[in-house]
């Protein structure tokens, strides 16, 4: 429904219709670097990917990463939406990668839970969701890593 405001919408869900539906993990461990912006994530998982002659993705894709600014000026639902399907484009890129060599990902779900979060609660940690609640649980149908630093 954004596309007509929004033309980069359509392509970004077009690379998404393109993706695996199964994202089946391949032989080769997945290992997925989260932390604040600034922090030297960039610089650890360019040396890890040299040591362990890996695989480096960052979320968001590169397919889609050059319309990162345009999402991130919508407001907060379709910001979201962009941001989720970068996780399901970049699972799709991790499983085929795993079938070829470790994968070292410079972040993933976590970011964009954390950032859900953090829009959601407008800085009030009392605002913060229960523990049970679903924001918290990795989506059923993503690939899951094999570690997270």
């Amino acid at each position: 429904q954004c596309a007509a405001r929004i033309p980069e919408a359509r392509e970004v869900l077009t690379i998404l219709e393109k993706c695996t539906k199964q994202q089946c993990k391949g032989d080769f461990p997945i290992v997925v670097f989260e932390g604040l912006d600034a922090t030297g994530k960039t610089t650890v998982t360019q040396a890890v990917k040299d040591a362990l002659d890996a695989v480096l993705l960052r979320s968001p894709p590169a397919c889609i990463s050059q319309w990162r600014t345009i999402f991130d000026d919508e407001p907060t639902p379709i910001r979201r939406a962009f941001y989720a399907a970068g996780n399901y484009i970049l699972a799709s890129e991790i499983a085929k990668a795993s079938t070829q060599a470790p994968v070292v990902v410079d972040r993933y779900w976590h970011s964009t839970a954390a950032y859900t979060i953090a829009t959601e609660i407008n800085g009030n940690v009392q605002n913060l969701p229960p523990v049970q609640d679903g924001v918290y649980q990795w989506p059923e149908d993503l690939l899951k890593p094999d570690l997270v630093l």
